[in-house]
């Protein structure tokens, strides 16, 4: 990125040097060859194109900077969605096994690496607090009914922190307030919880 920056200062410094230059030089010329127009045309054309081709290259390197620029956030929004989602599944799977080995809480750890990563500050204390549930239910190396739906509510509370870091932007954009949103996506896991 710097290198890019640099290019375009120097290019910068180029056309202005060239334009400044140019005028001179344009001056001198004209008095020069006055009495053949033929030439003048020849220095204009030649000034022209070289002001174009500088102005140019400026505009290009521009251009590759926006684009790297956007093709990183997008790889970084890609590899967040994917730790996230892996995470949220990992807690599914967990959920679903109802007994825990020490296998469990290792890949857990390594998650826990992952996402300290990629994570917003938001989403890596709402987790916290998520460990905090989650150390609760596994004092007997297993998860009841109970356990269950306290680490659905603090799942959903982890949820609503991930969608923020993920597609928060968005949600401003939108009608809803993310006091909204947050508010529906507890109301949902609390309705869930009740089946």
């Amino acid at each position: 990125m710097k290198k890019l920056m640099l290019e375009n200062i120097f290019l910068m410094v180029l056309s202005a040097i060239t334009v400044i230059g140019g005028y001179f030089f344009l001056r001198y010329a004209y008095r020069v060859t006055d009495n053949t127009p033929f030439t003048q045309e020849i220095v204009l054309i030649f000034l022209g194109t070289i002001a174009t081709l500088l102005i140019t290259a400026t505009l290009l390197n521009k251009q590759t900077e926006v684009e790297l620029k956007k093709e990183q956030s997008i790889k970084y929004l890609e590899l967040k969605a994917g730790i996230y989602m892996e995470l949220i599944g990992y807690i599914e799977d967990l959920i679903l096994k109802r007994e825990l080995e020490h296998s469990d809480t290792v890949k857990l750890q390594f998650l826990t690496h992952r996402l300290a990563t990629v994570a917003s500050p938001d989403v890596l204390v709402e987790y916290t607090n998520f460990l905090n549930a989650f150390e609760k239910s596994y004092t007997d190396k297993k998860i009841d009914d109970i356990d269950e739906d306290e680490l659905s509510k603090a799942l959903a509370r982890l949820t609503v922190k991930i969608r923020k870091d993920l597609i928060g932007e968005l949600d401003r954009q939108s009608k809803f307030s993310f006091d909204t949103i947050e508010k529906q996506v507890i109301e949902n896991t609390n309705k869930t919880i009740k089946f």
